[in-house]
């Protein structure tokens, strides 16, 4: 097929005719969104509230959970919540969304975006020696000649090189700022050098916390509670249990001999910022919302809380803690994925393709994960009251189900014009690429890479073999700068690659051509 006939179906699709942008144009970003045929998405969520408490029920039954509360967000929006069983065994006080459960290790994100709020107020440094802060630290012998000073960087990640200490670290909750000093100069022991593996350190998180509040010149949990926690209408989330409306606290159990025992609630100390938090599944739901609203990245006006560009840092990969080569999705088909940490936040990836972000807590009498997907904007909360409930599978199942039930599509990325524009350039060449060299349109690298006679010859081969083309899909965006275009012809379809330079104007500097197989109708 001519040039001319395949400019025929590009305006007949409605694709923009090319002209070479100018030299100095504005940037161009384009926001990726939910299609628009995915207008009722909550609704359709909300429809599978009885679903979703299933879960739950089920999850609560075959875990021994006396009481459960949990919360699906969607776009910002607690859509779906509930409770079951009880907060309070002795007096038989129900679970509910409003029921305040210890959430353990979910307080480590809220230290974390401390971190970086004085960060962002330049007010500390995430890669200099956690000594500037903390004078403690000043003699640790470390386990290597050649290791470097731990940083907060390291502390945020877990790879400080300190053991992973869950049974332990919960047992010191309640010690003071004075014992942990103490703890640091005794001098502690390490199991790896700083900064080659990740382990969970609970004692990294404290000893953050107390950077926060001689940083800050406040305690830590004054500080969230100020400047976070208040921030975003968390009214309902308490560090000590005693200022907890006796109605709506979670009493904390474990199961034994097959009956619930009372755990004793752990108190307030210095080690809070790793796990002393109390809260509801109401507040939590506000929590994951203002981290959904980090994404995607856009211009819009920011956060007195903390910018978008520092959350995506907190959700980002930072140290990887895990491969599951053999792992199973809900439906227990082969599904791989792989794990890593950020800034107080784990970070995961299935087959599927599908990043979670999120935390799960632990402590004598309590369990709870709270997890989102920020491309999906959605957003889950489980919380329960029997020791070191785990959550993580039945959030899994939960998202899992609302995706495939509520038909959940995650973001699109439409074309920006300039790939639009160079894709509606590339295929008005196609396939003789007449004039092709003198366009405008490619980088100086196109052409000494990809001699013309071997591109005509593949195109018209190709072109050939799929006939008459009828019409030409518009651009898919891989990102701002790189796309595919499909060509529908009678016979086969054609798909076309390209990704666009740095430059200003961003010019074509890869390209390829392929049959793309049709998929086989189901009869």
């Amino acid at each position: 097929m001519r040039s001319s006939c395949l400019h025929l179906a590009i305006v007949a699709l409605g694709l923009v005719a090319f002209s070479p942008p100018s030299r100095g144009a504005d940037r161009l970003f384009v926001t990726p969104a939910f299609a628009a045929s995915d207008a009722d998405r909550a609704a359709r969520v909300r429809a599978l509230a009885a679903d979703v408490h299933a879960f739950f029920e089920e999850h609560a039954r075959s875990n021994h959970i006396p009481g459960v509360a949990y919360g699906v967000v969607v776009d910002g929006a607690l859509v779906v919540s509930g409770g079951l069983g009880f907060a309070n065994l002795e007096q038989k006080i129900p679970a509910t969304p409003n029921s305040v459960f210890r959430v353990a290790s979910m307080t480590k994100s809220f230290t974390a975006m401390s971190v970086l709020r004085l960060r962002d107020a330049g007010r500390l440094d995430l890669d200099r020696p956690a000594s500037k802060y903390l004078p403690e630290l000043r003699r640790l012998p470390l386990p290597t000649t050649d290791a470097p000073a731990i940083t907060l960087r390291h502390l945020l990640t877990h790879g400080a090189g300190f053991p992973e200490d869950n049974p332990w670290g919960d047992r010191q909750l309640a010690d003071t700022d004075q014992e942990l000093v103490d703890l640091m100069r005794s001098p502690v022991w390490f199991s790896n050098t700083p900064g080659v593996a990740y382990e969970y350190s609970n004692l990294g998180f404290a000893l953050l916390g107390r950077t926060v509040a001689r940083v800050s010149g406040t305690a830590c949990q004054r500080y969230i509670t100020r400047h976070i926690l208040g921030a975003l209408g968390m009214n309902s989330t308490y560090w000590e249990p005693e200022r907890v409306p006796a109605d709506r606290l979670a009493h904390g159990y474990r199961w034994e001999d097959s009956l619930w025992k009372e755990e004793t609630l752990l108190g307030d100390g210095s080690f809070a910022a790793m796990g002393g938090m109390f809260s509801t599944v109401e507040d939590f739901a506000r929590y994951a919302a203002f981290h959904l609203t980090a994404w995607p990245p856009r211009d819009a006006t920011e956060s007195p809380v903390l910018r978008r560009s520092s959350l995506r840092e907190m959700h980002h990969p930072w140290r990887v803690s895990g491969l599951n080569a053999r792992g199973r999705d809900s439906a227990n088909a082969p599904c791989p994925s792989m794990s890593a940490y950020g800034y107080g936040l784990a970070w995961g990836q299935d087959c599927h393709e599908r990043v979670r972000i999120g935390h799960s807590g632990g402590l004598p009498g309590f369990g709870s994960q709270w997890r989102i997907l920020p491309e999906y904007g959605l957003g889950i909360v489980g919380l329960g009251n029997v020791t070191y409930a785990g959550f993580n599978g039945v959030n899994t199942k939960v998202l899992e189900f609302l995706i495939d039930r509520a038909h959940l599509e995650p973001r699109i990325l439409p074309a920006s014009p300039i790939l639009q524009e160079r894709a509606t350039g590339l295929i008005q060449l196609l396939p003789d690429w007449k004039d092709a060299e003198t366009s405008g349109i490619f980088a100086e690298n196109f052409f000494p890479d990809n001699p013309i006679e071997a591109l005509r010859t593949t195109a018209r081969e190709l072109f050939a073999k799929a006939g008459t083309i009828q019409s030409t899909d518009a651009p898919v965006a891989e990102n701002q700068l790189r796309g595919t275009v499909v060509l529908h012809g009678t016979k086969a379809d054609l798909e076309v690659y390209f990704t666009l330079t740095p430059e200003n104007p961003p010019l074509i500097q890869e390209f390829d051509i392929r049959e793309k197989p049709r998929t086989q109708a189901t009869p």
